[in-house]
């Protein structure tokens, strides 16, 4: 039998499975051409390809089961087995790992929202590693942050509209 610690650990490692095939289909349903990655040591989860005019963007995002805030670190961990036993260490996420942090928070009515984080942002904002679900809003299933996820002046403009930097 589970002790109540390991439930709770169990009950993440699944709910952050879910997540990431939740993610996909609201994405696919957007922009169709959406992809889980299948390599367990890519510090990301989907791939989105989206095709502007005559040429295609990919968007590395990586994935965070979010109630309060969003994590920008990976590496490390999550759900029953919490002991870490490999060379890979804890590492904040930035441009040259991921593209965009998806916090994906579950609503009561099993309804969920995304909040696209773009990693530009998470190097803006560095050393945090996290930031509150309150601070960001206007991030709250903006897919408009996540087409333009690598542009760095209107990510700039945008976190300084919502008083972020």
């Amino acid at each position: 039998m589970l002790t109540n610690e390991a439930n709770k650990g169990l009950q993440a490692s699944v709910d952050g499975f879910a997540h990431e095939h939740i993610v996909v289909g609201i994405l696919m349903k957007k922009f169709q051409n959406v992809s889980l990655v299948d390599l367990p040591l890519s510090p990301y989860d989907i791939i989105i390809a989206l095709k502007n005019e005559d040429k295609e963007t990919i968007i590395r995002a990586q994935v965070k089961t979010s109630q309060k805030s969003i994590s920008f670190t990976g590496g490390t961990r999550g759900g029953v087995d919490r002991t870490y036993k490999s060379d890979v260490k804890t590492y904040t996420q930035s441009t040259k790992t991921s593209d965009v942090i998806i916090g994906v928070k579950a609503l009561e009515d099993c309804g969920f929202d995304l909040y696209f984080i773009p990693t530009i942002l998470v190097e803006m904002l560095s050393p945090q590693k996290s930031i509150s679900l309150n601070k960001v809003q206007l991030f709250k299933n903006n897919y408009e942050i996540l087409k333009r996820c690598y542009d760095r002046e209107y990510i700039h403009e945008f976190a300084h509209k919502c008083g972020l930097v």
